[in-house]
């Protein structure tokens, strides 16, 4: 391993990790962090380290930013450079992943790239989901048939008009936590919403773009209700790939048991299992907040599906998170300085597949309940642990 470059600054020695190297006694190091985030499962994590808390315009080893700080940051116009002991919690263009509409356009991108290379990765087959013939990718079928609008407005038509019995979900491109969300399964509903939103098709004028994706209308039920996984993955590298899973990632649950009828579409409690959403609701529950650990998971389809096929699902969500990465590595602007803690958002169907919903590149680390706090602060426990070891650069 090349030997780490040392910087003395003051009467401290910082290695290119913003770690601090072995010190004579006669030497004191505290690496200065900044935050744009008051949570405690950072601050505790940063002080019981020993670090010192210093603002944004001050000179700083360690930065747990917003992603708007890092747009500022990272912009041409700022002429900001960072040095050698400084690390941030963002990559520079993050939104590759966590933007719907780009991690579509990436995803799609990736697809034909490994089909115009023969990669068998590319294979296709027929499938049965519409009435009509299409097929779908064999290994890489991991989100749902989805379109970006306005842009992709007359292609959509023409997959509606396939099954028009099917149901579609809207996104904001640029939202979170369940916003501005609704679903459809008329097209003339999408029609008068664009009306509503005074001409939102019309590219010239459009303030917003939307992704509309096939609803996963046969999800995985338990207790009657819809869930979804939110697993964490940090990157500290996409060139070459280095990423890792935290292993104590939760279920999120509706509170309302899961319905398909119609007079339920607009019923956000059945189908939104976001808790900015479900908190609001009657039948949340503040003690456990509608949650469950990813082990309990694991135990409940083991004891109702067995382990082999529990195995097998992991394994293709772990499948789905590297080739979403490696979908968008190519356009990622790979940065020494940066690492990036991902929210993947992960909806099971009742044939136990996995289906990518989102990315989000700031996961909420907020604690609602005793367990999600202890949860969260071992998370970022385990995050600086990786990206600032005692030994150095990450193996």
């Amino acid at each position: 391993m090349a030997q780490e470059q040392q910087i003395r600054k003051g009467n401290t020695i910082v290695n290119t990790y913003g770690r601090v190297n072995n010190l004579t006694s006669h030497e004191r190091f505290r690496v200065s962090f900044c935050t744009d985030l008051d949570k405690s499962v950072l601050v505790n994590n940063f002080e019981k380290r020993g670090w010192s808390q210093v603002g944004s315009d001050d000179d700083w080893n360690f930065y747990w930013a917003c992603v708007q700080s890092c747009r500022g940051i990272f912009s041409v116009d700022s002429g900001y450079r960072m040095n050698d002991n400084q690390m941030i919690n963002h990559f520079p263009n993050h939104y590759e992943l966590s933007r719907k509409d780009l991690l579509v356009k990436n995803i799609k991108r990736y697809r034909k790239d490994l089909e115009r290379d023969g990669n068998g990765l590319a294979e296709k087959a027929e499938s049965n989901w519409s009435n009509s013939a299409s097929t779908r990718y064999l290994h890489l079928d991991f989100v749902p048939i989805t379109f970006v609008l306005p842009a992709d407005y007359n292609m959509f038509v023409e997959e509606y008009r396939k099954n028009p019995q099917s149901t579609w979900i809207m996104k904001p491109c640029g939202k979170s936590q369940g916003a501005g969300i609704f679903l459809i399964n008329k097209l003339s509903k999408l029609k008068r919403w664009s009306r509503e939103a005074k001409n939102a098709f019309h590219p010239q004028i459009a303030k917003e773009s939307y992704v509309i994706s096939r609803y996963i209308d046969n999800p995985l039920l338990i207790g009657g209700k819809k869930f979804d996984l939110r697993l964490y993955v940090l990157v500290t590298s996409f060139r070459p790939l280095k990423a890792y899973l935290f292993k104590q990632g939760f279920c999120r649950f509706c509170t309302v048991k899961y319905d398909t009828s119609v007079t339920e579409l607009d019923n956000m409690y059945v189908h939104l299992t976001n808790v900015s959403v479900q908190k609001h609701g009657t039948e949340y529950n503040s003690l456990h907040g509608g949650k469950w650990s990813v082990q309990n998971l694991a135990l409940y389809l083991e004891g109702t599906h067995g382990k082999e096929v529990t195995d097998r699902l992991f394994g293709s969500i772990s499948w789905l998170i590297v080739h979403s990465l490696k979908a968008v590595a190519p356009v990622m602007a790979n940065d020494r300085h940066c690492f990036e803690c991902y929210g993947y958002d992960i909806i099971i169907d009742n044939n136990l597949k996995p289906w990518l919903v989102e990315v989000n590149a700031s996961p909420s680390l907020t604690s609602t309940t005793v367990t999600d706090r202890i949860l969260k602060y071992k998370l970022i426990d385990n995050i600086l642990s990786v990206v600032l070891p005692p030994d150095g650069v990450p193996e």
